[in-house]
């Protein structure tokens, strides 16, 4: 039971943590953001690292922003196909996740594509050693993850505001090079680049759309990073989610975002998830698969639904089918959606478990679908505690309703 108290009495400071979260959501509009945002909209100084190498792609470092008083620079991968006579490229920025570095298959997946494209390192490492143990050099920022313990460090000093200025340099050298259209850049991250993603959807208005893999907002609350909160105690936890949850800074996005994860992930739950896609201005839409896994390479990079939504938002391809309405009567879920794609499916996923997200075992069912009416319904089994819709196009291209969940009704 004193594990059960001590439970408790935390979830209810994490309350109070969110309560000050919450009066923090104004820090955006009321007082200014920590970052420079005029300097780092200007092309960051680079130069070549040809001490790195692999095919189709270059390496080089880029200016980055003053840690504890030095210099750094910032290793990327940059590159791109070669443009039609007298047209330019459409561009993407691409975030790792934790353990992971700049990825040059990441780049050349893009390039494959069509896109220009750059990765860079967040951590103050190169690639060079193994996942998880990248080697750092001279002139590296402060290292990952979160850096919790660091939360009365300067700001300017923190881990999370390097990565988000390194990102929004990486958008402004991309921007500069000649072969791309700086009108059309788009931002994708992984787990912790997710969530950076999430950051970077508002505070660099620049980006025409922003998909985050896995990450999202309200880490206080249910994430995997409560023990980390909990050594914190709770003014320092609410001092670190006051400045760098990405729910302060999502209200802000206003470009359309496309939220790619799986029903059971480890570290970004459901509940924090819809807290955080319900936050910002612009358009969403959901890619929720179940039991998707978690990870860089095919997991986290390849979805064809990132490709989809990048090619209709900057090159004028066909969107992704949108959900423009969904409710319930009893045990009777629907959807209304409009597409342009054609939907040859529609299924049902759901969960009678309750408790903890990660845990819970969801199950499918085929939902009745009326693709001329732009309709899909189904019966929710008896003893179902949360539930969603999943439309899927010719090409298995999924679109997920918002989950609603039952279990308290």
């Amino acid at each position: 039971m004193k594990a059960n108290h001590a439970a408790v009495r935390f979830s209810a400071v994490m309350l109070l943590a969110a309560l000050m979260l919450c009066g923090a959501s104004s820090f955006a509009e009321d007082h200014p953001l920590p970052w420079d945002l005029d300097a780092l909209r200007a092309a960051p100084q680079s130069w070549p690292a040809p001490e790195f190498t692999a095919g189709g792609v270059r390496a080089l470092f880029y200016q980055g922003r003053p840690f504890q008083g030095r210099e750094t620079r910032v290793f990327a991968w940059f590159g791109a196909p070669k443009p039609e006579a007298g047209k330019k490229l459409p561009g993407i920025v691409l975030i790792h996740g934790g353990g992971g570095t700049a990825f040059a298959e990441w780049v050349r997946l893009w390039n494959k594509r069509g896109y220009a494209a750059i990765a860079m390192d967040t951590c103050g490492c190169v690639p060079k050693g193994e996942y998880g143990k990248w080697e750092r050099h001279e002139w590296g920022g402060p290292a990952g993850w979160g850096a919790f313990e660091k939360v009365d460090d300067p700001l300017q000093d923190q881990w999370t505001y390097h990565a988000i200025a390194d990102v929004v340099l990486a958008h402004s050298l991309i921007r500069s090079f000649p072969e791309v259209d700086a009108d059309r850049i788009g931002v994708t991250g992984i787990s912790w680049g997710g969530y950076l993603t999430c950051i970077t959807a508002g505070v660099d208005p620049r980006f025409k759309f922003a998909v985050p893999v896995y990450g999202c907002g309200f880490l206080g609350e249910d994430s995997a990073w409560l023990d980390a909160f909990k050594g914190l105690g709770p003014e320092k936890a609410a001092k670190w989610l006051a400045n760098w949850d990405p729910s302060v800074y999502l209200p802000r996005a206003a470009m359309p975002m496309l939220w790619v994860t799986g029903t059971n992930d480890f570290a970004y739950p459901m509940d924090s998830l819809q807290k955080s896609y319900r936050l910002p201005a612009g358009p969403r839409t959901l890619c929720i698969r179940p039991r998707m896994p978690h990870g860089h390479g095919g997991a986290g990079e390849n979805p064809e639904e990132i490709h989809a939504f990048a090619e209709s938002t900057l090159r004028g391809g066909t969107p992704l089918a949108t959900v423009t309405k969904q409710g319930r009567d009893g045990r009777n879920a629907w959807i209304e959606f409009t597409s342009k794609r054609r939907i040859v499916k529609a299924e049902l996923e759901f969960t009678k478990a309750t408790g903890k997200w990660q845990d819970r075992l969801w199950e499918c069912l085929p939902a009745e679908l009326d693709a001329n009416a732009g309709k899909a319904s189904a019966v929710l089994p008896e003893g179902t505690a949360v539930y969603y819709i999943n439309l899927v196009d010719e090409h298995d291209l999924i679109v997920s309703s918002e989950h609603e969940m039952i279990e308290a009704k």
